[in-house]
């Protein structure tokens, strides 16, 4: 039987290793942008920050819990640093949600069950789309996606562009189609015009 020092060193040890895997996807690349000619230089770590600040921003706007919101922002394309990211034209091929949850569920196994179960729920529901929470997340994921198009059409990529036919459909909340509604329209690349401003 272990000691509690010996069982503490163990879960501190799988929790690093969660650490390093999510550490990865600072190196893991999301693979759409290549095929537009955008720049391939976004990480997965990149796309889920930003998420999770418009995922904030949204569960406010929508009166939901920012929490539950931030949490399955965060963790909600954790499994990447198995399985890489892939794009829409993979997914024809691929079994990939299949392969997404079985990485996700190994990630799980040997965390501290308070972790565990909530890490684990937060994907149980997020992946059902029942709750005001998980559509919201995947609001904030989509509209994420939606403006990272918006700036590289707005850096000269015009094939970027093609994201805006189908994507917009997919968001369900008043507020994340008020925002696409405004970006749609909106230059991306000029918020710090006047922030910037040269002084003599």
């Amino acid at each position: 039987m272990k000691n509690k020092s010996s069982g503490d060193s163990t879960a501190n040890k799988k929790i690093l290793d969660l650490f390093a895997e999510a550490g990865t996807l600072k190196r893991v690349k999301r693979n759409g942008w290549w095929m537009t000619g955008a720049p391939a230089e976004e990480s997965v770590a990149d796309h889920s920050f930003r998420c999770a600040v418009i995922g904030y921003v949204l569960a406010r706007m929508e009166k939901t819990d920012p929490y539950k919101v931030i949490l399955m922002t965060l963790f909600n394309d954790i499994h990447e640093s198995r399985t890489g990211d892939s794009h829409k034209v993979a997914h024809r091929y691929l079994n990939v949600r299949t392969a997404e949850k079985n990485a996700f569920r190994e990630q799980m196994k040997g965390l501290p069950d308070l972790l565990r179960k909530e890490l684990s729920g937060m994907r149980e529901e997020y992946d059902g789309q029942k709750t005001p929470e998980s559509k919201v997340s995947r609001d904030a994921d989509i509209l994420e996606c939606l403006i990272q198009a918006k700036e590289f059409l707005d850096m000269g990529f015009r094939k970027t562009e093609k994201f805006f036919k189908e994507g917009p459909k997919h968001l369900v909340t008043q507020s994340a189609k008020s925002l696409w509604k405004t970006a749609e329209k909106w230059d991306s690349s000029m918020w710090w015009e006047f922030i910037g401003k040269f002084e003599r």
